[in-house]
């Protein structure tokens, strides 16, 4: 069918600017990519997955400027004992990367398998992509594949002694960032992959994650804190057998950001949770989409977002479970709630599940609401001043999905950073 003119027009004038990574190992899945795109076209407000969020920065030809961040605290995981990776607006910098040995894991660069056939890679870059795409088009996604030249592909083969943190900076106001990592967890291996930083005036990321049977996969991302970037991230994962993925998204503030995550549990027992905690100020709009489907036998799902709004800001939550009449025992759950903090910002919600087994248990819930008034009072009369009794209830209503990552240091570290952005700002 052909594309409407307006899409068909915007899709021209972006892919115009764009210039196609050519050979390597790759090129047969970047043609098949940009295939997509050009019979998917890029995202419009009439898109039914895309009425709660307006993409036009993200697709328009040239990126939006974006003021330089000002780095007025030390990185989050600044005293994490890392390996750590670091783009600057999209660009792998070795002079600031460390050595990318590390026992239990081979690392490489993306742009590498211009010049080698990293057979592992080959196997698996587009391919969890283009099977995100049924049942809902996500094209942003097929645009990275198509164009993205620079992440990492990352083989866990064992248990690495210490989380790879990928650091990305931004310097140019005006940059268009476009990263792709493959991640494979071998069977019976674990690792951590930690993710920070405002990356670019427009970011672009796509992250495809295949783990094993009896693989384990740990990714927390702090993104945002006061920046202007627009952003639209997209994680595909597939799950074998007695696997499990964790992984938990901290946004803070940042003009427009949209988090996609899609997750196959084909495997019978695998596990996976999937969390996001954010606050949002102002002109601040946050879009959490979310698609988990149920193939294997007695899995399990979580998906547990909470967002805190005031000034005007803007949280979307579109979360889906969906079950195959293969998936018996299935035990799904999914939570997002909002805290609004004033009268003037908005929750948008749309949680949805669709079920073929007879032998599941899911339940989905999505609320919003003010501060506990009759909290809020209890801790004043005990001497809280006002300010820092909203903070303790804000906090307290964060905890069910930052207890998600279940890491006690990296807990820790993520309500510090929290509760410093909550001082500053409310």
């Amino acid at each position: 069918m052909a594309l409407p003119d307006l899409k068909r027009t915007a899709t021209e004038a972006r892919l115009a600017e764009l210039t196609m990574p050519v050979g390597g190992c790759l090129a047969e899945a970047r043609r098949a990519a940009l295939s997509r795109v050009q019979t998917m076209g890029l995202p419009g407000r009439r898109d039914e997955y895309w009425k709660y969020t307006r993409p036009e920065t993200l697709v328009q030809s040239t990126a939006p400027k974006a003021a330089v961040f000002v780095h007025d605290e030390a990185p989050i995981f600044e005293n994490f004992d890392c390996l750590k990776i670091v783009f600057v607006d999209g660009v792998f910098d070795v002079e600031a990367s460390d050595n990318l040995k590390l026992e239990g894991v081979q690392i490489d660069r993306l742009s590498d398998l211009v010049t080698q056939d990293i057979h592992w890679a080959k196997d698996l870059y587009g391919v969890l992509e283009a099977r995100g795409q049924d049942p809902v088009f996500r094209p942003l996604a097929a645009l990275n594949t198509a164009f993205a030249d620079d992440g990492v592909a990352i083989r866990v083969t064992g248990k690495p002694s210490k989380p790879i943190n990928l650091i990305y900076n931004h310097n140019a106001e005006e940059s268009d960032g476009m990263l792709h990592h493959v991640i494979r967890v071998e069977s019976g291996a674990e690792a951590t992959v930690l993710e920070n930083g405002p990356a670019a005036a427009r970011f672009n990321k796509c992250s495809e994650i295949d783990i094993a049977d009896g693989g384990a996969l740990h990714m927390i991302c702090a993104q945002g804190r006061d920046h202007e970037r627009r952003a639209a991230t997209h994680l595909f994962a597939r799950l074998g057998k007695d696997s499990v993925f964790k992984c938990f998204t901290l946004t803070v503030n940042g003009v427009l950001t949209r988090n996609e995550t899609v997750v196959e549990l084909l495997g019978d027992d695998a596990i996976v949770h999937v969390a996001g905690a954010c606050v949002g100020d102002g002109d601040f709009h946050h879009d959490d989409t979310v698609f988990i489907t149920h193939v294997g036998e007695n899995c399990e799902s979580r998906q547990v977002f909470k967002k805190v709004l005031r000034n005007g800001a803007t949280g979307v939550f579109q979360g889906k479970i969906l079950v195959k009449a293969s998936a018996q025992k299935t035990d799904g759950y999914q939570i997002s709630q909002a805290l609004m903090l004033d009268d003037d910002s908005q929750f948008l919600a749309k949680p949805e599940l669709e079920i073929y087994a007879d032998d599941v248990a899911c339940s989905h819930g999505s609320t919003s609401g003010a501060i506990d008034e009759e909290a809020l009072f209890y801790l004043q009369s005990r001497g809280v001043p006002h300010k820092d009794a909203t903070n303790l209830l804000t906090l307290a209503f964060l905890a069910e999905a930052v207890d998600e990552i279940g890491n006690p240091d990296i807990v820790e570290t993520i309500v510090s950073r929290l509760e410093s952005w909550l001082i500053r700002r409310l």
